[in-house]
C-alpha cells in the first residue's frame, strides 16, 4: 500500500504515505501528512498526493522558511546572475515588505492566498501599485526557483492577478516652454545636459554614462551603449544597455551639435587650466574633477529650474516625453520615434502617446484629401 489514512482526532486525519527504501540505509522511508477536515478532505489530499509521486512532482515538506529561502536566494541566485542594482531592489522588497508579513510561514505550505492577502493588505496600507507590482514580481521570480529546485511542486504566485500599474499623466513642454527653460538652465552646469535630454529623448541614465567617445560631433550623432546608476550604498555602477534597441545611434541637430561642441570647449578648458588634456575616456556631463553627476542631484536641479520658470511638475523624465511627442506631431513616423527612444517594440511607443494620435489622425486625412481631391474642389468643401 502506497498511503493509507489514519483519524486522529475529531476532524483531524494524517495520511501516511510510503516512499519506499533509502539506498543507502535500505531502511523505509515513511511520511506523515496532518489534515484538518473530514476524512473525504483526507482522501482528496491523499489522492493528490498520490498523484504527485506518480509524475514526480512531489515534494517533501520541509521547515525551511520563506525568510530562509528567500535570504539564501539572494545569496545564491540573485548575486551570481543578476546586475548589482536589480539584486539590492530585490533585496529591499524582501526585506522591507515580504519578510516581515509572511517570512514566518513554511516554504511548502505558501498558498496563492497569502500573497494575495499580501498585495491587498500593502495597497490598503498606502503602498502605491508599481511597487506592489514588484513585489509580486520578487516572489514570483524566487518561487520559480524553488520550482526549479524541487523545493516546492508549483509556484503560488503563478495563479495570481497582480494590480496594474497607474501611469503617471504624460506632461509636455511645448516650443515656448523649452526656450524659456533653456535660457534658465544657460547659467548652470547643466545647459548642455538639459539641452541634450530634450532634443534626444535620451533617458538620464544614459546621458549620465556618456563618454566623448560615444559622440561624434561629425557626423553628428550619438552612440548608446551604457547606463549609470547609483545603489543604495551609494556606490556608481556603470553597465551595458540590457537590449539591442536600448544600444542604438542617435542623430543630433544641428543646433544640439553646436551647444555639444560649446560644452567640449568648456570641458577642455578647464582640464588645461589643471594641467590636464580631455580623454575621449570622460564623461561628456560630469563635475570639475571629472566625476559623473549623481542621478539624485541632476533631478533636483531641474525640479528647481522647472519652478522657477513656471513648469512646476513637469519632471526630467517628461523631457524624454516632450522630445517624442513634439516629433510625433511634426509627422515624424513612430517608427523613428522608437528608435531613437530605444523603446522594444514600436507598441510601446504608440501606446505610450496615443495622447498624440488625434492629432496625427486629423492631419493624415486632411493629407490624403490633398492627394486625392483636386485644390478647387477642397476650397469649395470648405465654404
Amino acid at each position: 500500500m502506497r498511503g493509507h489514512i489514519v483519524k486522529r482526532y475529531e476532524n483531524s486525519y494524517s495520511i501516511i504515505l510510503n516512499l519506499g527504501r533509502d539506498p543507502i540505509t535500505k531502511q523505509r522511508k515513511q511520511q506523515w501528512v496532518s489534515v484538518k477536515g473530514t476524512k473525504k478532505d483526507a482522501e482528496k489530499k491523499l489522492s493528490e498526493l498520490l498523484h504527485q509521486l506518480d509524475t514526480g512532482t512531489f515534494v517533501q515538506p520541509t521547515k525551511y522558511t520563506v525568510a530562509n529561502f528567500l535570504e539564501q536566494w539572494l545569496k545564491d541566485y540573485c548575486k551570481a546572475n543578476l546586475a548589482q542594482n536589480t539584486t539590492e531592489t530585490y533585496e529591499f522588497f524582501v526585506r522591507k515588505h515580504i519578510v516581515p508579513v509572511i517570512g514566518q510561514l513554511t516554504l511548502s505550505s505558501l498558498r496563492p492566498e497569502h500573497l494575495q492577502r499580501l498585495y491587498s493588505d500593502k495597497l490598503n496600507g498606502g503602498l502605491g501599485s508599481r511597487s506592489v507590482r514588484y513585489i509580486h514580481v520578487t516572489m514570483h521570480k524566487a518561487l520559480k526557483t524553488a520550482v526549479k529546485l524541487g523545493m516546492i511542486p508549483r509556484n503560488p504566485a503563478d495563479s495570481l492577478d497582480v494590480p496594474k500599474v497607474k501611469r503617471h499623466d504624460i506632461q509636455i513642454m511645448n516650443e515656448s516652454d523649452i526656450h524659456i527653460f533653456l535660457e534658465y538652465a544657460r547659467p548652470t552646469p547643466y545647459y548642455a545636459l538639459f539641452y541634450t535630454a530634450l532634443f534626444t529623448g535620451m533617458r538620464r541614465s544614459e546621458l549620465l554614462a556618456l563618454r566623448w567617445q560615444d559622440v561624434d560631433l561629425l557626423l553628428g550623432q550619438i552612440s548608446v551603449n551604457h547606463s549609470l546608476h547609483q545603489l543604495h550604498s551609494g556606490e556608481i555602477v556603470i553597465k551595458q544597455t540590457k537590449t539591442a534597441k536600448g544600444r542604438r545611434l542617435i542623430a543630433l541637430s544641428p543646433s544640439t551639435i553646436a551647444a555639444l561642441r560649446e560644452h567640449r570647449t568648456q570641458q577642455e578648458e578647464l582640464k588645461k587650466s589643471l594641467g590636464a588634456t580631455l580623454a575621449d575616456s570622460d564623461f561628456v556631463f560630469c563635475m570639475p574633477d571629472g566625476t559623473p553627476f549623481l542621478p539624485d542631484s541632476i533631478t533636483h536641479a531641474w525640479r528647481k529650474l522647472a519652478s522657477r520658470t513656471g513648469l512646476k511638475g513637469i519632471r526630467l523624465h517628461d523631457a524624454r516625453h516632450t522630445h517624442a511627442s513634439l516629433m510625433l506631431k511634426q509627422g515624424i513616423h513612430p517608427k523613428i520615434v522608437q528608435e531613437r527612444l530605444g523603446h522594444a517594440s514600436i507598441q510601446i511607443t504608440l501606446d505610450t502617446y496615443s495622447h498624440v494620435a488625434p492629432g496625427l489622425q486629423e492631419a493624415a486625412a486632411l493629407r490624403f484629401d490633398e492627394i486625392i481631391i483636386p485644390t478647387s474642389e477642397r476650397k469649395a468643401l470648405v465654404l
